[in-house]
């Protein structure tokens, strides 16, 4: 798994010492930044409600323990995993919410009365924080802000990104568990693929949400899923159409492109488009729907005569692997659409599966996946 030259340098910060409770530290967040804290943080303020899958995987027990206030996202981009954590924790729909930085709906002040110990932030907030002008305002009441990163490039930042939570939480050893169970997981696909000499790797079109909108179609550059299907011993298409982690690819480029695979992403998005086409895989997912409404995306212009879908080669696939630690349940169901033979031993549910048992508060539902070929 490839690393960039700040990963050490920031591991290194991290574990250079064990914080003693009410010490105050340096942490170095995901973007270099020299951030004071005093750890173990009690009141946090995350600044996406999905951070809640990596708030749950350290603390367990009680995943909202420390949180004072978070953003309105969780509900609305994953309805279903929302109602399995509200099922558990119904205290959670107490706990105040905000808008976001970058559409310039958080509001600061609501958030300085809630009197947080630290602000957790994802790196893609970054410029609308400092063009607002907000962590110097924060750091005038004594709030810090700290940026950590599954989205914009996660095969590289997620380890560094639990240890910082980690240090944060007071929970290094449980960040280093984790870590440690991820990287094995993303072992048991590339170990196996660094084996073969003569891989064949089928080109894959990864479409970023299918259905969420009429538009076709947004994708993924050489970051976050497109990196995922690399991993997974495929070629991703759109990296040479798109520069950054995200952007869109014209039909006209599909069908030219032929690709092997189609990998659409999707989760239940009834609250953000009522009754739309997307795919709505995810906890406890209706397969019989999901995979109704995948076959029907195929149907677009784009789709309907290239090659993964007259081999049934269509498969959707959660679309919070994004946006969490877990991409690497993603990695190892891709890698087994991808290369059946080389890793018909592979069972990407049992390993979520394990993973809700040893790290997460909730029982394990599996929908997570979905495809129009029978048996994959």
């Amino acid at each position: 798994m490839e690393k960039v030259a700040s990963a050490a340098a920031i591991s290194l910060a991290l574990f250079s010492s064990v914080a003693i409770a009410g010490e105050t530290v340096k942490i170095k967040d995901i973007t270099g930044r020299e951030v004071e804290v005093t750890v173990p943080v009690e009141r946090v303020i995350l600044g996406e409600g999905r951070q809640i899958y990596f708030t749950a995987a350290l603390d367990t027990d009680k995943p909202f323990g420390r949180v004072v206030g978070w953003r309105d996202d969780f509900k609305k981009a994953d309805l279903d995993g929302y109602n399995i954590y509200l099922q558990k924790f119904p205290e959670m729909e107490k706990i105040p919410t905000f808008g976001g930085m970058k559409d310039g709906t958080f509001d600061i002040e609501q958030a300085v009365a809630l009197k947080p110990d630290v602000i957790i932030m994802n790196t893609e907030a970054k410029s609308a924080t400092e063009e607002s002008g907000y962590i110097e305002k924060l750091a005038a009441v004594g709030i810090p802000l700290v940026y950590i990163d599954f989205r914009e490039k996660p095969m590289e930042h997620t380890d560094d990104s639990m240890r910082i939570i980690g240090k944060l939480f007071g929970k290094e050893e449980r960040a280093e568990e984790f870590v440690k169970f991820h990287d094995e997981q993303i072992a048991r696909v590339t170990d196996v693929l660094a084996k073969q000499a003569d891989l064949k790797k089928p080109v894959v079109f990864m479409e970023r949400a299918g259905g969420y909108s009429d538009d076709c179609c947004m994708s993924f550059g050489n970051e976050n899923f497109g990196k995922m299907v690399e991993l997974a011993g495929g070629i991703n298409m759109a990296k040479d159409f798109i520069p950054g982690t995200f952007g869109n690819v014209n039909p006209e480029q599909i069908i030219a492109s032929n690709p092997d695979q189609v990998i659409v992403t999707g989760s239940n998005w009834e609250l953000y488009v009522p009754g739309g086409k997307w795919v709505g895989v995810g906890p406890g997912a209706d397969q019989t729907e999901a995979t109704r409404k995948l076959a029907d995306l195929m149907t677009r212009p784009a789709f309907t005569d290239i090659k993964a879908v007259k081999d049934g080669n269509v498969h959707a696939i959660w679309h919070q692997f994004y946006n969490s630690p877990y991409q690497f349940v993603a990695v190892q169901q891709i890698a087994k659409w991808l290369h059946p033979d080389l890793f018909k031993d592979l069972d990407a549910d049992r390993t979520f599966q394990e993973l809700h048992t040893r790290f997460l508060p909730v029982d394990y539902k599996p929908g997570y996946f979905a495809s129009l070929k029978t048996g994959s």
